[in-house]
C-alpha cells in the first residue's frame, strides 16, 4: 500500500518518510547532549540526571569495555529494571560498537542462561539485587561472559534517601559480591569520557537482539540494526500531534526539556525501548524511571504519585496499565490533567478503556501497532480525535509498506478489505533473527522485489487505507467451519461493567470442532455470574462467536509488557483434554 496516498489522513503538519534515519543509535544522545546538556534526562525518586551527565557516562562505560577487549560486533547484555543507569549503559556499549542485548529482569536461570548462550554474549550489567544478581551470577557459568557489572541504585537517589536507605537497610543489594566482578560506580570513576573510534553503518550493524516468541513462540532473537529504531523514532515523531493546551493547532511534541515520559514500560522490551527511552532522548525530554509498576499501596499507587508529582505528559502503555489507571481506587484524590498525549500497544485497546482514561485524564489516547521484529511501530492511529478509527491501529508510517497476503500463500495479495496475513516492508523492520536462517527462511516473502516481514497477525486494510487487526493467525478459533477472532469476543466482555481483563480460547469440542471458552477476572469489589456474562455475550454475539463456558481468575497470566498470555490459557485447556 502506497503510504504517501494517506498522507490526508494524518494530523495537519504530516510530511513524508523521514529520509535523515541513517545515523548511528547513539547519536541521538550526542544530539541531546550538545543542544540540551543541562536539561534533565532520567528522574528516579527526586534525583535528576542531565543529558551531557548520562552522555559523561555512557562515554566511560564504552571506554571499560574497550579495555576489557569487547568491541564491534560483541553482543553484552543489560539484565535490569527501569534505572536511571539504564539509559547510560544502553548508549555506552553502542558507543563501544557493541550489541545490546536486553534481558527480563524477572527472568529464571534456565531463561537468561538460554539467552546468553544463544547470544554469545560477552559481558552483563546486573542490577545488585538479592535476586537477580546471583541468578546472573549462577548462569554467567558455562557462557561467554566473563564480564559483569554490578549496578546499585544508591549512587543514583538524592543523598538524604541513599542515607537513610542504607542506614535502614532499605536498599536492595546482593549478600555477597564475586571478587571479579566489577562496580559500576568503580567503573565510571576509572574511567574517563572517551570511547573508542568506531565506524557504524547504520543500516547493517546491529545495535540490539531481543528475544521474542515470533510468530511461532519459540525464544529467538530478533537482530536489529542503528537504524531500524533511527527511522522508527523518527517516524512516529513526524506523525504524533496532540490537541494545543491553548486550542491553537495540534502539534508535535516541543522539544529541549519541555515534556515529561512515564516510564512504566520495560526498557528491555522494544516497545518501551524505542517509545520511551529513546524518544524522550530524541526531544530532548525528561524520562521518570518506574522500576516496578505495581509498587504502592495500594499498587499502582508509585505510578499515579509519578504523574502527579513530575507532571508527566506523554504516556506510553498497553491496554492494561490503562485499565489499572481508571481502576486505579484512589483515583480522584490526584491530579493527572498534566498527562497531553497516550499510545497503546502490545495488545487491542477495548474502546470503553480508552474512552474511560480520556475522560478522567482530558488527554488524547491513541493506538498503533508493531513488533519486536519491527522496532517496533509499524502503524498509528493519527494522533487527533477527529482523524482516529477505533477499531483499527491505524495507517502505516509514512515509509513503511503493508500488504495482506494469503495465509497458505504469502506471495498472494489478497483484495482491499479482505482478511489475511499482515506483512510489512520498511526501514525498521529487522535484518532477521539471530543465527535462525531456517526460519528467516519462512518469516519473510518477495513481493514485487520487496522483502515482506510476515507478521503471524491477521487483518485486513479498510476503505481509508486503516490497518485492522484481527487477530494472530494462530489465535483464531473455527467452530463448526465459521472463524471466531478471540477480540471480538473480548470486545463485548470488556463492555460489561464488572469486567477488569478478558481472554478468549479455542477449546476442543466433539461437535464442532472447537468451542469458544472465555477466562475473566474482575474488577476490584465487583460481581458476576457466569450466566450473567453469558446473557450478556447472548445479546451481543452471534450465536457461534459466543463463549461456552466461562471460567472466572484471579489473576488472569501477563507477558512483560502487560499482554494477556493467551496461549498459557489454551495450553492448560488442551492439556486438560488429553486422555490422562
Amino acid at each position: 500500500m502506497d503510504t504517501l496516498k494517506n498522507l490526508h489522513c494524518w494530523p495537519d503538519g504530516v510530511t513524508g518518510p523521514v529520509t535523515d534515519y541513517r545515523l548511528a543509535l547513539f547519536s541521538l544522545l550526542d544530539r541531546a547532549a550538545e543542544r540540551w546538556g543541562n536539561v534533565t534526562y532520567t528522574i528516579f525518586e527526586g534525583a535528576g540526571r542531565t543529558y551531557a551527565q548520562v552522555k559523561d557516562m555512557a562515554e566511560r562505560i564504552a571506554a571499560f569495555l574497550a579495555a576489557r577487549g569487547i568491541g564491534k560486533g560483541d553482543r553484552v547484555a543489560i539484565f535490569l529494571p527501569n534505572l536511571p543507569q539504564f539509559p547510560a549503559i544502553f548508549f555506552g556499549i553502542l558507543k563501544a560498537g557493541a550489541v545490546c542485548v536486553t534481558c527480563n529482569p524477572l527472568y529464571k536461570a534456565h531463561e537468561l542462561h538460554q539467552q546468553l548462550v544463544d547470544s554469545g554474549a560477552r559481558a552483563a550489567f546486573v542490577m545488585d539485587h538479592p535476586q537477580m544478581y546471583p541468578t546472573a551470577c549462577q548462569v554467567a557459568e558455562g557462557t561467554a561472559v566473563d564480564t559483569i557489572v554490578v549496578c546499585s541504585i544508591k549512587s543514583f537517589l538524592p543523598p538524604i534517601k541513599a542515607f537513610l536507605g542504607g542506614l535502614l537497610r532499605k536498599i536492595p543489594k546482593s549478600d555477597s559480591r564475586h571478587p571479579d566482578h566489577f562496580d559500576l560506580d568503580a567503573v565510571l570513576r576509572g574511567f574517563p569520557p572517551q570511547p573508542p573510534a568506531v565506524e557504524i553503518n547504520p543500516e547493517k550493524d546491529l545495535a540490539l537482539i531481543i528475544y521474542t516468541g515470533g510468530t511461532t513462540g519459540v525464544p529467538k532473537g530478533a537482530s536489529l540494526t542503528h537504524a531500524n529504531f533511527v527511522f522508527n523514532v523518527m517516524s512516529v515523531h513526524n506523525v504524533v500531534r496532540y490537541p494545543h493546551e491553548e486550542g491553537g493547532p495540534d502539534e508535535q511534541l516541543r522539544l529541549g526539556g519541555f515534556h515529561t515520559f512515564l516510564g512504566v514500560l520495560p526498557w528491555y522490551h522494544s516497545f518501551g525501548l524505542t517509545l520511551c527511552l529513546l524518544w524522550s532522548c530524541y526531544t530532548g525530554s525528561r524520562l521518570v524511571c518506574v522500576p516496578d509498576p505495581r509498587a504502592g499501596k495500594p499498587p499502582f499507587t508509585y505510578v499515579v504519585d509519578c504523574v502527579q508529582r513530575y507532571k508527566t505528559t506523554v504516556v506510553i502503555g498497553v491496554p492494561t496499565l490503562y485499565v489499572a489507571f481508571t481502576n486505579y481506587p484512589l483515583l480522584e484524590k490526584y491530579n493527572l490533567t498534566s498527562i497531553h498525549a497516550c499510545g497503546s500497544g502490545g495488545a487491542p485497546l477495548p474502546v470503553e478503556v480508552a474512552l474511560k482514561f480520556e475522560e478522567k485524564t482530558g488527554s488524547v489516547l491513541f493506538e498503533g501497532y508493531g513488533l519486536s521484529e519491527t522496532s517496533p511501530v509499524l502503524t498509528l492511529n493519527p494522533t487527533d480525535k477527529r482523524r482516529r478509527k477505533f477499531g483499527s491501529v491505524g495507517l502505516p508510517l509514512p515509509g513503511t509498506d503493508i500488504r495482506i497476503v494469503d495465509p497458505e500463500n504469502p506471495t498472494r495479495l489478497l483484495p482491499q478489505g479482505q482478511d489475511g496475513e499482515i506483512a510489512a516492508c520498511g526501514p525498521q523492520v529487522m535484518k532477521g533473527y539471530w543465527k535462525r536462517d531456517d526460519e528467516n527462511r519462512t518469516a519473510f516473502c518477495q513481493i514485487e522485489g520487496k522483502r515482506f516481514f510476515l507478521t503471524g497477525d491477521i487483518g485486513h486494510i479498510d476503505e481509508d487505507g486503516f490497518v485492522v487487526i484481527t487477530d494472530r493467525k494462530k489465535d483464531m478459533i473455527i467452530v463448526g467451519g465459521f472463524n471466531v477472532y478471540p477480540r471480538e469476543v473480548e470486545e463485548v466482555l470488556y463492555q460489561h461493567p464488572a469486567v477488569e481483563l478478558a481472554a478468549v480460547v479455542g477449546v476442543p469440542d466433539q461437535h464442532s470442532g472447537e468451542a469458544v471458552k472465555a477466562f475473566v477476572q474482575l474488577k476490584s469489589g465487583a460481581a458476576a455470574t457466569e450466566q450473567e456474562l453469558l446473557d450478556f455475550c447472548k445479546e451481543r454475539l452471534a450465536g457461534y462467536k459466543r463463549p461456552r463456558s466461562i471460567e472466572f481468575r484471579e489473576k488472569l497470566p501477563l507477558s512483560v509488557v502487560g499482554k494477556v498470555l493467551r496461549r498459557e490459557l489454551r495450553a492448560e485447556e488442551l492439556k486438560k483434554s488429553r486422555p490422562s
